[in-house]
Order: C-alpha cells, then sequence, then structure tokens
C-alpha cells in the first residue's frame, strides 16, 4: 500500500484491490486505501501496534489460507515496507508452503516515500554514500547491533520501528563513535496530510519524541543529509523549523 498517502498506491495494487474477493488490511494502510476494494469485498482489520495485536500472526495466516482454498481472491494489504523488517516473507512462505499461488506487488518503500515527502535525500554527494535500514525492536525491546559500525560509516541511518528506542538507540551510536550533534529528523505519518517532520540533534532524539507525544508510524533518519541546512542549501530557500 506504500508510505501512507493513497494517491501514492500503484496501479497495479489498484486493480488487485478492484479484484479482491477478500481483503485483509494493516493498522498503517489509510481507509481511503481500503476504500477502493470492491464495494462487495469482504474487509478483514489486521492491525497490529506495540502490544495490542487485533489477530496474531498465526491466525493472520490461517484466515488468507482458508479464503484462498475457498476459491476466494485474497488480498493482503501492506502498508510501510513488508519485506523490511515486516512479516511479508514468513506469509508469503506459509502460503506457498500450503499450495496457494502468491502474487507480490511492490509499492513505494516507507524509507523513499517518507525520505522524499520531508525533502531528505537519502544519499548525497559528500555527504552521504551509503543507505542503512535498522530496526529499533529486538527480541527484548532494543536491537542487538553493530553500533561502532553504524556510527562509523559515512551514511544515513533509517530507523524503522524506533520511536520507542529512539533514546536508547541514539545513546548506543553515541557510545559507538557517533557525535551527539549528529543532525536527526523523525518523519511520523510520512507523505500523509497529517505529516510531521521533527528535528534535532541524535543527542535530543528521545527528548523530542516524548515532548512532541510522537506515537508513529515515524522513520527517524540520522545523518548529514538530515540537517535544515542541508535542506535550505538543496532548495535555495530558507524554512524556520521548530522541534
Amino acid at each position: 500500500a506504500g508510505p501512507g498517502d493513497p494517491d501514492l498506491l500503484t496501479l497495479k495494487a489498484l486493480d488487485r484491490l478492484q479484484q479482491a474477493d477478500v481483503v485483509i488490511y494493516d493498522r498503517l494502510v489509510a481507509p481511503e486505501i481500503v476504500d477502493y476494494a470492491r464495494r462487495d469485498a469482504e474487509r478483514i482489520f489486521a492491525g497490529k501496534a506495540r502490544g495490542l495485536h487485533t489477530l496474531t500472526q498465526n491466525e493472520i495466516n490461517y484466515r488468507m489460507l482458508q479464503a484462498a482454498k475457498a476459491g476466494k481472491r485474497v488480498v493482503r494489504l501492506k502498508g510501510g515496507d513488508p519485506f523490511v523488517f515486516g512479516r511479508g516473507g514468513e506469509e508469503k512462505a506459509f502460503l506457498e508452503a500450503h499450495g496457494c499461488n502468491v502474487e507480490l506487488v511492490p509499492g513505494i518503500t516507507a524509507a523513499a516515500g517518507c525520505a522524499a515527502a520531508a525533502g531528505i535525500p537519502l544519499t548525497e554527494r559528500g555527504v552521504a554514500q551509503a543507505v542503512t535500514f535498522v530496526t529499533g525492536q529486538g527480541a527484548n525491546g532494543e536491537p542487538d547491533l553493530d553500533w561502532a559500525s553504524l556510527a562509523r560509516l559515512k551514511q544515513t541511518l533509517c530507523i524503522y520501528m524506533g520511536v520507542s528506542t529512539a533514546n536508547s538507540v541514539a545513546l548506543r551510536l553515541i557510545e559507538g563513535g557517533l557525535a551527539p550533534t549528529t543532525p536527526t529528523a523523525i518523519i511520523e505519518n510520512g507523505t500523509r496530510n497529517q505529516q510531521r517532520v521533527l528535528r534535532g540533534p541524535l543527542a535530543q532524539v528521545g527528548a523530542i519524541v516524548e515532548r512532541e507525544a510522537v506515537t508513529g508510524p515515524a522513520i527517524i533518519m540520522i545523518g548529514e543529509v538530515a540537517s535544515a541546512t542541508n535542506e535550505q542549501r538543496l532548495t535555495g530557500t530558507a524554512r524556520a523549523i521548530a522541534v
């Protein structure tokens, strides 16, 4: 379903939605996107939030399987990046193991879509020559990552699902050698009408999340490309940005 804005839905995704007998959709999918489905299609909400799952992953898998085995065309409508820190691969493997034909319909990625909507280039000559996608969640909360390696590279870090662990992620990166003043941008509800872009130094990212009551969905981008001065240099305009 893409990063959020209904207008960013691909033509292929729209076509498959209008063919579907059953649509199983996630919390990140805008209601306007679900409304593109046929009026007589069955709609099943399978949204998940931290500590609150409408359906378990096992229940989602079997809902899809039962409908497909009944001869229905099923759309599993997922927002963001189902194949980046998501369950897309698991769901595909489950269905294929049970004899279902699965078609994948790619969408615009959350990182690329949100960054573009916020005016932030993921890479830029002389500033960032690489992009690394990092999960903000581990098995027991904070992810187990090689923080020193992440801190050393001249790159842009895109933290998925990092709102609840923003402070600890920032501390680990600083301990790994990344400067506390490294520019950071928190993009909440990226590409949607209620999008917010909150900027500040890495050392303050946890405080910004708390003060501004960021609940997500949000992507945290860390690196020189996220600075307000960098955006002004690229656009040639000065903007007042409150954090």
